[in-house]
């Protein structure tokens, strides 16, 4: 049976091989420190399950030490060229995108599958299904890839690091964020915010609880940077014991759609660095050092639109009994 540990091993490996390539990248500038921070997440990949909180908080504080000494750079994996790319991409136009599209198609699959037959019952695990069916999904596009595009064996693995190298520590941030939400709901936080939330706004009825955790939502992860970090925050102090525990609203509804919500704030603030600050230095807009650079500006209609439509939504659609 195909297990979670499974894909962390995955995931893990192929970090540890971006360690690797940047360590044997003589002379690049900052490889040591970029094979380390690599490294370090390889590790905890590889072993977190073995190491217990008190090992894996040590890794994590080391991620951090490194990261702070400043930006990890970037190395001179060897890829194709500009030239090369246009020609590939003339030679299979939309084709290309096949690959791409395999992997949403595995995971919404591989979890149908899983969930519904005996046969994927016996080959997936029931725990992090949706997980597990989308690290299938990717080795079966990478696979595809390998096999449709005759690419040398390691250009996936090169053009990851560039990837990788390019976003830097900012690819850790959700899973940090998250983490940092999870301590916050052990430290009850959840219900302090709560508290002073029922001192602004009234929660009397389903449309005022709606909108303030829907609004909580986005407001959290503006600060927070990070919608998984708001989630168990807000849920603890709105979405349970308000939304579903007084006014009977479905869980799963209010949940998904709350989460939704919180994606709202996530295109308003720049502490979004890996969706939102990351982009603009890769894509070198003029004002991509602003607080609020290009790409948040013309994110904010659209993400404040979106969030007055999931508060409708959950209004509409969780309380239906």
């Amino acid at each position: 049976m195909i297990t979670l540990e499974h894909a962390y091993l995955v995931v893990g490996l192929m970090f540890a091989a971006f360690a690797m390539l940047a360590l044997a990248e003589r002379g690049a500038p900052g490889r040591i420190r970029r094979a380390l921070f690599w490294g370090l997440v390889a590790a905890s990949l590889l072993f977190g399950s073995h190491l217990g909180g008190f090992g894996n908080g040590l890794l994590v504080i080391a991620l951090v030490a490194i990261g702070a000494t400043g930006r990890l750079g970037a190395g001179a994996p060897a890829t194709t060229g500009q030239t090369e790319r246009e020609a590939g991409a003339a030679r299979f136009g939309n084709r290309l995108f096949v690959p791409a599209l395999m992997v949403p198609l595995f995971a919404v699959g591989g979890t149908l599958l899983a969930k519904n037959t005996a046969a994927g019952q016996w080959l997936i695990s029931p725990v992090q299904t949706t997980l597990i069916a989308l690290g299938i999904g990717c080795l079966a596009a990478l696979a595809t890839a390998m096999l449709w595009f005759r690419q040398p064996l390691l250009a996936p693995l090169q053009e990851g690091r560039r990837l990788m190298d390019s976003i830097g520590w900012a690819a850790l941030l959700p899973q940090m964020l998250a983490s940092l939400g999870a301590v916050f709901l052990a430290a009850d936080v959840g219900q302090v915010v709560g508290d002073l939330i029922a001192m602004v706004i009234p929660l009397t009825t389903v449309a005022l609880a709606v909108f303030a955790y829907c609004l909580g939502m986005a407001l959290f992860t503006i600060v927070m940077g990070n919608a998984f970090a708001a989630f168990p925050v807000m849920t603890a102090a709105i979405g349970l014991p308000f939304l579903v525990g007084t006014f009977g609203g479905d869980p799963a509804i209010v949940c998904a759609i709350g989460m939704l919500a919180g994606f709202c704030g996530t295109l308003m603030t720049p502490m979004a660095a890996n969706f939102n600050v990351v982009p603009a230095n890769l894509l070198e807009l003029p004002d991509r050092n602003a607080p609020l650079n290009g790409v948040i500006r013309a994110q904010i209609p659209t993400a404040l639109l979106m969030l007055v439509a999931n508060m409708v939504l959950m209004y509409g659609l969780a309380f239906r009994h």
